[in-house]
């Protein structure tokens, strides 16, 4: 069978191409697109057997990536919305996805996409959706929202930062340092807090008491003794990933 990925975050289908390569080796991931539009054109040009969609995209939505295409691509082609966002789920549903995967995307999950897809693979795609719907809203979580900004202390003055500043945050004795491309902010609030609140397609907990800007993530170094550390866009120090979190980096 063959499948393309579509993700406007290029670590993240880097990453999910790696997960499927290790769970599903007979898969070939015939390309990956960069945004919406991109996607509508390698579907319908590789009429793949399977596309992985994340529904925010530039260009088109995942959505309206599905509703672009044609009736013959659509009907050959089986899809799997990956995304943060489960707001869309209905939606998703509606357009006859097999399966709708909330990032960061777990291989125990991803395992069950991938054992429905093999299922469906002699059932006719038309026949996608089954009840699916119905049961995907007992097994979704409601939408949260996520942080935008966090209040650092600075001198007498409180500044206000967005999340999408922040490289990494980390465990300061009784605070969490903030690290910004310019700065080095301390806050109140705990990284258990923030891994609550903060978006997880956004920032990855790659230690107990660390947390890092996906986007922020240039190449991950592995050591002879297998440790590994990430070197950041807009950091000079490098950033230690434990034991307990280096598979996310394991094809890095």
């Amino acid at each position: 069978m063959k499948a393309v990925i579509a993700d406007d975050e290029p670590l993240l289908a880097k990453h999910l191409k790696a997960r499927l390569g290790a769970l599903w080796p007979q898969l070939e991931i015939a390309g990956i697109a960069a945004n919406g539009i991109e996607a509508r054109d390698m579907i319908e040009d590789l009429r793949p057997d399977i596309a992985f969609l994340d529904i925010r995209m530039p260009g088109l939505s995942g959505l309206e990536v599905v509703q672009a295409l044609s009736a013959e691509a659509r009907s050959a082609c089986r899809v799997v919305f990956v995304t943060a966002y489960d707001e869309f789920a209905v939606q998703a549903f509606e357009r006859e996805a097999v399966d709708y995967l909330l990032k960061p995307v777990s291989d125990d999950r991803l395992v069950a996409a991938i054992e429905r897809l093999q299922r469906l693979a002699s059932a006719p795609a038309s026949r996608q959706s089954g009840d699916l719907l119905q049961r995907l809203q007992a097994l979704l979580p409601q939408a949260a929202e996520h942080l935008h900004w966090v209040r650092a202390s600075v001198g007498h003055d409180v500044r206000l930062v967005p999340v999408d500043e922040v490289c990494y945050f980390q465990a300061a004795d009784k605070y969490t340092a903030v690290f910004t491309a310019d700065a080095e902010l301390l806050i109140r609030t705990s990284i258990k807090e923030l891994v609550e609140q903060l978006d997880p397609a956004r920032f990855w907990q790659v230690h107990r008491g660390t947390l890092v800007n996906v986007r922020q993530i240039v190449s991950a170094r592995h050591d002879a003794l297998g440790r590994v550390s990430l070197k950041l866009r807009d950091r000079k120090e490098t950033v230690v990933v434990s034991r307990g979190h280096a598979h996310l980096f394991r094809q890095m």
